[in-house]
């Protein structure tokens, strides 16, 4: 009985130190415009189809080009409501920033540049620079084949991870540490990251201040993280068919106090990183539970089925307005 005791003591003293994960949140180098190829700017790994909230009245020709994708270009900026106006606005946009050759990081590579156009008047506010669209957690990974349309693998079919590392991190037990590589220009405003877990709860994490000069990578370190296996909770969980533990990236918050400079703001940001302990054990799998039963695709399609509705929706009236707008090279 000591001996079984003992070896299961062991098991988890081990499995404290075994188990955590490191993984990419999200890269902005690996979203840059590379679809169409005659004129990109989509990403083809993250291209999303909105069309579904087309009418009858659009062309198939007008429907294929309802589609939208995390390409750097597509990602906005919400102002809180006491800081927008038509300047702060217009003035506000996110960028493809590329990184100088002989740079002494991120050579060559592409970042996120952001532009926010805070209030000059004195009091708080807030910039969020959020994704086109929210990132589904489980998605099957598709691909752009010969006539244009988005289809499915079918060794994809069922393994939703066409966000994995594209803002979803999955098998995420407990949170360790959050990092960000991000340059700052002496701006004395303060950056957070806000996460959404399994749960659809949300979790902003404050990472500092950018307050510096140049590439900073910012750490937040889990304060209630528990070393010791022996002071942890130790207990199981359901696995199939629920949702994995994961997280998944909703926003870049930018913080302005009432008392520092308004005005133009610039920062560029990389990626980020997560640093975590795995909720389960990466075994393998004797029966693939989704190919049987698709419990988590049915689940998971009514939710993107109405946050596709809502995006296109908006995409659609962006359409409409663009064509309605003039157009100084067009000929009557």
């Amino acid at each position: 009985m000591r001996r079984s005791v003992l070896f299961v003591m062991v098991f988890l003293l081990v499995l404290g130190f075994v188990v955590a994960d490191e993984a990419v949140l999200i890269d902005f180098a690996n979203l840059t415009a590379d679809f169409p190829p005659d004129n990109p700017r989509h990403n083809e790994r993250t291209l999303t189809d909105y069309s579904i909230a087309a009418g009858a009245s659009f062309t198939e020709e007008e429907k294929a080009e309802m589609r939208i994708s995390l390409a750097i270009d597509s990602w906005e900026i919400e102002l809180a409501s006491s800081s927008r106006n038509v300047g702060t606005i217009s003035d506000s946009m996110v960028r493809s920033a590329p990184v100088r050759a002989g740079a002494s990081r991120f050579e060559e590579q592409t970042v996120m540049g952001v532009r926010v156009r805070f209030p000059t008047e004195p009091f708080n506010s807030w910039a969020l620079i959020r994704p086109p669209f929210e990132i589904p957690a489980f998605s099957d990974l598709d691909e752009v084949d010969g006539e244009g349309n988005l289809t499915v693998a079918q060794e994809e079919q069922g393994r939703g991870r066409k966000f994995d590392n594209y803002g979803v991190v999955k098998n995420v037990g407990v949170l360790r540490s959050v990092s960000i590589n991000v340059h700052g220009l002496n701006f004395p405003h303060g950056l957070s990251i806000v996460l959404q877990d399994e749960n659809n709860r949300q979790h902003e994490i404050f990472m500092g201040n950018l307050q510096f000069d140049g590439w900073r990578t910012l750490e937040w370190r889990n304060p209630n993280y528990i070393t010791e296996v022996r002071n942890r909770e130790v207990r199981t969980m359901p696995l199939y068919p629920n949702l994995s533990p994961m997280r998944k990236l909703l926003g870049i918050r930018i913080y302005r106090d009432a008392a520092q400079v308004g005005g133009d703001f610039v920062t560029y940001i990389k990626d980020i990183s997560l640093t975590f302990d795995r909720a389960v054990l990466q075994l393998e799998r004797d029966i693939d539970d989704e190919a049987v039963w698709g419990i988590l695709q049915d689940r998971e399609q009514a939710r993107r089925d109405a946050e596709l509705l809502r995006l296109g929706n908006i995409q659609v009236l962006r359409y409409l307005e663009q064509r309605k707008m003039h157009d100084p090279d067009a000929v009557d």
